[in-house]
Parts: C-alpha cells; sequence; structure tokens
C-alpha cells in the first residue's frame, strides 16, 4: 500500500492550485493522480484567450495558464500519476485507483483534495426526438478534436446552447473555415459570458435564438438538418413555429454536471442545485479531511476563481493534517434567499476564519438595477448595488470576519432587492 499525506484527484487547473498551495504550507507528501495524458486538464483544449485577467492581469490562453501551474508543480517536485484512473475512495481515506504502469494501487491518505471537474450533458440527457446520425457532437469534445487531435467536426453546424463552450466553438469553426447557422438557447436569457456573445456571436453576425430549441433531427448517416422550434415561458415548444436549417453537423453545448461518482463512492453529501459536495469554509465536504474545489463542486466561468477556491482548499487540507481546524465554536449556515440560486461554501465555522470569507453564488435570472443584501436575521450584515447581474456570470461577495464574529449571529442569508420600476 502507497501512503501519501494529500492525495489530489485530477490534474486539471483545481488539482493544481490545491498541490502546490499544500505544499506551500510545509506539506511533503503529497500525491496527484490525473487521467489524462498530460496535465492542465481543459484548459490544455482551450487555445483562445482570456484566461488570467483576475490571477496575472494579463490575458492568456488555456494552455499558457495551466502551463504556468505544471511548471511550478513540477519545479516543487510535487509527485504525480497521468494515465491512472482513480476506481474508488472510502470515508478513510483509502484510494484505488489503476494504470498501465504500476497496476492497481491501494493509495493510503491522510486528506483527499476532489478535483474531478465536469463533464457535458448529452443528446441522452436532453432527449431529442429524431434519428441517430453521425454529426452530433458535444462542444468540448469537438474543440478536442479540432485543437488537439486536429480533425474538423463539419463544415455547416448548428448549435444548441449559448454556453461559453459552445460560444467560442461558433467562433473557432468560423475560423477554420465551417459556416455555423445559428445558436439557438432555451431561455429566455444566454447561457454564457456577455464578452463571449459579443466576441464570439455578433462580431461574426451568428445569430442568437433565444427561447428556441432543437426539436427534431434529421439524417440517416450524416445529420442533414435540424429542426427548430420556439418555446413558451414553460420551456415547452410551441407548436407552428418549426423552422427548418440544412446541416450537417450540431454541437451541444446544454450545460455542464460535476462529476461526483467518487464522492457519492466516500458517503459525501451533494448539494442538490450545485451538484456538488456541501462544503465548508475550509472547502471541507461533508465527510472529514475530503476536500473539494473546482468544477466539482460548482461550475464556474472563469478559471482564476477555480484557482483561488483551490487555493483555499490546499491550504486548508494542509491545516487539517496539522490538527488546525476546528470545528468548535459559531456555526453559520448560508441560504440563498429571493433570487439566488445557491452560495458556497453551505457552512462557515468562524473559529477557522482569520480575516474575511468569500461567498460564491449564481442568481436565478436576469436582474438590473438591484441591490444585494447579506442578512442575518433581521441585521443587514453587507448591501451591494448591482447595475446588472445573470446567472451566467458567478457573483463574489467577501464578508469580514468583524461583521460575524460575537454578534450572536444565526444563518446566513443573501436575497436580492429590486429597485422600483425596474427589472
Amino acid at each position: 500500500m502507497l501512503s501519501y499525506d494529500i492525495v489530489v484527484i485530477g490534474g486539471g487547473p483545481a488539482g493544481l492550485a490545491a498541490a502546490i498551495e499544500a505544499k506551500k504550507n510545509g506539506v511533503d507528501s503529497i500525491l496527484l493522480i490525473e487521467r489524462d495524458r498530460e496535465l492542465g486538464g481543459i484548459l490544455q483544449q482551450c487555445i483562445h484567450n482570456g484566461f488570467g485577467l483576475h490571477e496575472f492581469n494579463e490575458e492568456l490562453t488555456g494552455p499558457e495558464y495551466a502551463d504556468r501551474f505544471i511548471k511550478e508543480l513540477m519545479k516543487m517536485e510535487i509527485d504525480y500519476k497521468l494515465n491512472t484512473m482513480v476506481l474508488d475512495i472510502s470515508e478513510d481515506k483509502i484510494v484505488k485507483a489503476i494504470n498501465s504502469e504500476d497496476g492497481f494501487m491501494i493509495i493510503k491518505a491522510k486528506a483527499v483534495i476532489l478535483a474531478m471537474g465536469c463533464r457535458e450533458r448529452t443528446r441522452g440527457a436532453l432527449a431529442i426526438p429524431g434519428t441517430r446520425p453521425s454529426g452530433i457532437f458535444t462542444a468540448g469534445t469537438a474543440q478536442r478534436f479540432i485543437n488537439i487531435e486536429g480533425y474538423m467536426v463539419g463544415k455547416k453546424v448548428f448549435i444548441l446552447g449559448s454556453g461559453d463552450i459552445g460560444l467560442i466553438m461558433a467562433r473557432r469553426l468560423t475560423l477554420e473555415g465551417a459556416q455555423v447557422i445559428g445558436v439557438a438557447e432555451i431561455m429566455a436569457y444566454s447561457g454564457g459570458l456577455t464578452r463571449n456573445i459579443v466576441q464570439c456571436l455578433e462580431d461574426y453576425d451568428i445569430p442568437l435564438m433565444l427561447s428556441h430549441t432543437v426539436t427534431e433531427i434529421r439524417g440517416k448517416d450524416r445529420v442533414e438538418g435540424v429542426v427548430v422550434s420556439r418555446v413558451d415561458e414553460n420551456r415547452k415548444p410551441i407548436p407552428g413555429t418549426e423552422k427548418y436549417f440544412e446541416c450537417d453537423t450540431l454541437l451541444l453545448s446544454v450545460g455542464l454536471i460535476p462529476e461526483n461518482e467518487l464522492s457519492k463512492k466516500a458517503g459525501i453529501k451533494l448539494n442538490p442545485i450545485t451538484g456538488g459536495p456541501i462544503v465548508n469554509e475550509s472547502m471541507e465536504t461533508t465527510v472529514a479531511g475530503i476536500f473539494a474545489c473546482g468544477n466539482v463542486l460548482h461550475v464556474h466561468d472563469l478559471v482564476d476563481y477555480v484557482t483561488d477556491e483551490s487555493r483555499r482548499a490546499g491550504k486548508n487540507a494542509a491545516k487539517y493534517i496539522k490538527g488546525e481546524l476546528y470545528d468548535s465554536g459559531d456555526i453559520l449556515k448560508t441560504n440563498p434567499g429571493n433570487g439566488i440560486r445557491y452560495i458556497v461554501p453551505h457552512m462557515i465555522r468562524l473559529e477557522n476564519i482569520q480575516d474575511s470569507v468569500n461567498l460564491f453564488m449564481r442568481v436565478n435570472d436576469v436582474y438590473k438595477n438591484v441591490r444585494m443584501i447579506v442578512r442575518s436575521n433581521n441585521t443587514i450584515i453587507k448591501e451591494l448595488k448591482k447595475r446588472r447581474l445573470a446567472p451566467s456570470e458567478m457573483e463574489k461577495i467577501t464578508v469580514n470576519i468583524n461583521q460575524l464574529k460575537g454578534k450572536g449571529l444565526s444563518d446566513i442569508t443573501v436575497e436580492i432587492l429590486k429597485e422600483e420600476g425596474d427589472r
């Protein structure tokens, strides 16, 4: 049996940042496990720029962003294994993994950091009617084919879903010579960042059809076209609004699902809204000594936020090993109020907060000219004015510990209050 102080599962931006931070906080015995053939995760196929604006005050490509952390990991001589699949994690932190070089391995850890990322929803998850021809890809798969494997996925493309990967692929396919006919979004608003709508669709005259969805796929051996319909307020197709678009490829960019099969095996409780583990202020899950960060916890819009969150996971995993995390004292739960879909972390142990705590959240609709209120009971802890909020963009509120400690507070609620006459 192998033995490490910390085992990090996942070699993407979350796993890299967590492992490096744990090392910086005095833990030398660390093993990072990655199932792919190289470190860096999804960043390696994201050759567009826009990464690192918060972290480095620079605009980097995905591989450039990942490379900075990979080099640091190697410089710090942190152990890692590639092409290695983790099969199981137990509550007592026994990790079972396998690869072609070492075979089956049992690894005993004092702490585990989950950084497995997320996966894309597929056609099967949507149950789109029609035949099953070739030419249907998730946006991320198409991105890997084009940017890493060197294969073009199609010449005439329709995209369902306006998530960021789909928007970026609309531009990428156009630059590679394909014709992108349009993007359909079932919601009344886009699921992607505003900058991506502008830079990837509007700059290339690619139409975005809000409140529309694909209701039929046509073609026997290869996609020949799709039928797109307008949807009502309940997202049900409206009869008589069908429109046919000839195409040879359909890309799906319809949401991401945190990969938590291993978390379930370890007995970790998941949040039904995020699909990720329930965590406290230290990124520790409901199983002591198992931490989570990155897209396995909740789907992020910016990798910079992943890095920030993962550093906290790595730092606190090191504290856990050294017996420096406390379960005693005041514990506050965070509750999403009006207009807030979820908040991470889900609970805060005040004894473990030094200066401040960051609350990450997403709203459930598009709002303009509103106030975000952080309150406990009837006490307003913080109030922020916001000109615009959208579900596609994560919100972060920093609360100073002096506003929480010694106040006799119970739960924390974040809610949105509308200004008169605005929505």
